[in-house]
């Protein structure tokens, strides 16, 4: 596997010698000093360029980069409508493991780039000088935002009122149904909820990474250790399970949140424990 030396060498040799390559940014998690670095970080790359149809029209370009087992055109799909205007980017697994996401971005609209950016995004080669201040890479636009009572509410009650779909589904065994609104939309909003907790304990001057994937560093062991079970819905009798889990830890971290910023605890959870009992009688299970 090539080091991230080599890498790096190549992009930017690479962007050094294109006339039409103008300025050349990293993005994504090799820009966050709060991430620990490993081989298989992406080295997400834009190339701003003065001529958009010149590297789209002839791919040859891209060997450069070393030999691919896989690529991926987003703004060339049919199935997955493009979501970057002007912009077109190439997701590329190479063989020998490294993977790069590599955008092209009109020069003309570099102030559209970093004006809609998240921070974390390092300058690597300015030709022209075009990024005045070049502020160090943050993620501070990730880091996890202290709710109002009006956010507090709305996820307490898209949680709770999302978990009788849920049961809905499940009293009707429509076993897929219900995965997906758990997964889809209850789960992500205990996942926020758990956030909201982490903050208010040790203050809101951190990111939990995307997909809250360092949550597990900061939960007790005995919530991870629930919620991962939660994961695990293989068959109908554990998707109940997922489900009253999911509900058990949200009670548990509502109100701690409530309780740190004074806000009101709705009653949603006991009438959906009512609806779910109801639900129940309808049918044999």
């Amino acid at each position: 596997m090539r080091t991230e030396q080599e890498m790096m060498s190549l992009i930017l040799d690479f962007a050094a010698r294109e006339e039409r390559i103008r300025l050349v940014t990293l993005e994504g998690s090799r820009t966050n000093v709060n991430i620990p670095r490993d081989a298989l970080q992406d080295y997400d790359i834009s190339y701003f360029v003065t001529d958009m149809d010149y590297y789209k029209g002839d791919e040859s370009w891209l060997d450069t980069f070393g030999s691919r087992t896989m690529m991926q055109k987003p703004e060339d799909m049919e199935l997955f409508p493009p979501e970057l205007g002007n912009w077109f980017s190439y997701i590329i697994l190479f063989e020998d493991g490294n993977k790069m996401d590599l955008t092209l971005i009109p020069v003309g609209e570099a102030d559209e780039y970093f004006a809609g950016g998240d921070g974390l995004i390092e300058v690597l080669l300015d030709k022209d000088d075009r990024v005045d201040h070049k502020e160090p890479a943050h993620d501070r636009q990730h880091w996890i935002e202290p709710p109002t009572a009006r956010k507090f509410d709305d996820c307490c009650n898209e949680f709770w009122m999302t978990s009788t779909y849920v049961v809905k589904g499940l009293v009707r065994r429509e076993t897929l149904f219900a995965i997906d609104h758990l997964q889809e939309i209850v789960r992500p909003n205990l996942l926020r909820m758990m956030a909201w907790r982490i903050g208010a304990e040790q203050g809101y001057t951190f990111s939990l990474g995307k997909n809250y994937k360092l949550l597990d560093r900061y939960l007790p062991k005995e919530d991870w250790d629930a919620l991962m079970s939660t994961y695990e819905m293989s068959d109908y009798p554990k998707v109940w399970d997922a489900l009253f889990t999911c509900q058990a830890l949200f009670r548990i971290h509502s109100a701690k949140v409530a309780g740190y910023a004074g806000f009101k605890m709705p009653g949603y959870d006991q009438a959906v424990a009512k609806y779910t009992d109801f639900a129940r009688s309808l049918r044999p299970l």
